[in-house]
């Protein structure tokens, strides 16, 4: 009998702890994966960017980063003093570099770590005539950069322009239009200011494809499409079968604004947030699902809904 209370008491524990998990609540987050760890960032500091650690993607460590309060990029180490949105992560040439939004500009700052700190040594926003948040660095396989972002002009835009080989700054002579929100499913509120943001680019054969998310952010209907080209400035032409991610496919309103990432298993990834429930949009949770490329022609880029989950945390 004793053993059997014993037993009973160690089920107890256990669920308990099965229990005490909390949803991270990142919105617009990235996913950076090296060496057999995943980095998880996102908006949610009004002093930086958090950074959570994983080598499963299932358990994850807060508080990791090396900057101050446990950030991967703090307040003060580089561009911006509020509105800190959509970092991204990118390494190159033994570097890592943090794409971020702040004060609604563009900046880039580096690191010798993925967790930080990321810095600037001359603090600076990327040119630009407009305000411009949400930007996403892309290398391409012959070695050039390129910087996607959205322009706050007639709505939000996304642009694409050369990067210098430093990343200190884009041509802005060159930068282009991509994509905007002008079909039905783009902007369902009929807003006099439609939104199109969030561009994260992959390559997959000889095209690329942009996904983008419209609608306003606070919109249930707020949702993920993508476009493609021969070339990373475009023209980009929109998939027919838009969106591919949204509340009817996945169950959860507000689903949008993330990144593609390859996992360790090589598995092709989308990490993105979701409004808190179907009744609230703030904090936004944070969610992965599987995109798959079709092997049918025309080749399309597909999510897999039985893949979707919430990534969390033990409390």
């Amino acid at each position: 009998m004793r053993y059997f209370y014993l037993l009973c008491a160690l089920l107890t524990t256990m669920a308990v702890k099965a229990q005490t998990k909390d949803t991270l609540l990142l919105a617009d987050p990235t996913m950076f994966y090296e060496d057999g760890q995943y980095y998880v960032y996102g908006t949610g500091s009004n002093r930086g960017f958090p950074v959570y650690q994983s080598a499963d993607m299932v358990n994850w460590q807060a508080g990791v980063g090396k900057a101050e309060g446990g950030l991967a990029l703090a307040m003060g180490d580089s561009y911006g003093t509020n509105k800190f949105w959509a970092p991204q992560v990118f390494k190159n040439k033994g570097k890592y570099y943090m794409a971020y939004a702040a004060n609604e500009y563009v900046a880039i700052a580096e690191a010798d770590s993925p967790l930080g700190p990321f810095k600037q040594k001359t603090i600076k926003a990327i040119s630009g005539p407009v305000h411009q948040i949400d930007p996403y660095i892309f290398k391409d396989t012959d070695g050039k950069l390129y910087l996607y972002f959205v322009r706050l002009q007639k709505g939000n835009r996304i642009f694409v322009a050369p990067l210098k080989d430093d990343l200190s700054d884009i041509d802005t002579a060159a930068a282009k239009e991509c994509v905007n929100s002008s079909l039905p499913w783009e902007n369902t509120a009929n807003s006099r200011w439609p939104v199109c943001e969030g561009p994260t680019v992959v390559k997959h054969g000889n095209l690329y494809y942009l996904l983008y998310s419209s609608n306003d952010y606070q919109n249930i209907d707020y949702a993920i499409g993508y476009a493609t080209a021969t070339s990373p400035m475009g023209p980009w032409t929109k998939n027919p079968t838009n969106p591919i991610i949204d509340r009817n496919l996945v169950g959860f309103n507000g689903t949008g604004h993330g990144d593609v990432f390859t996992g360790k298993d090589g598995q092709l990834y989308y990490v993105m947030h979701t409004h808190n429930s179907n009744i609230k949009v703030q904090r936004r949770k944070t969610a992965v699902i599987k995109l798959n490329f079709t092997k049918t022609k025309p080749t399309t880029l597909v999510a897999d809904k039985d893949s979707f989950r919430f990534l969390t945390i033990d409390k």
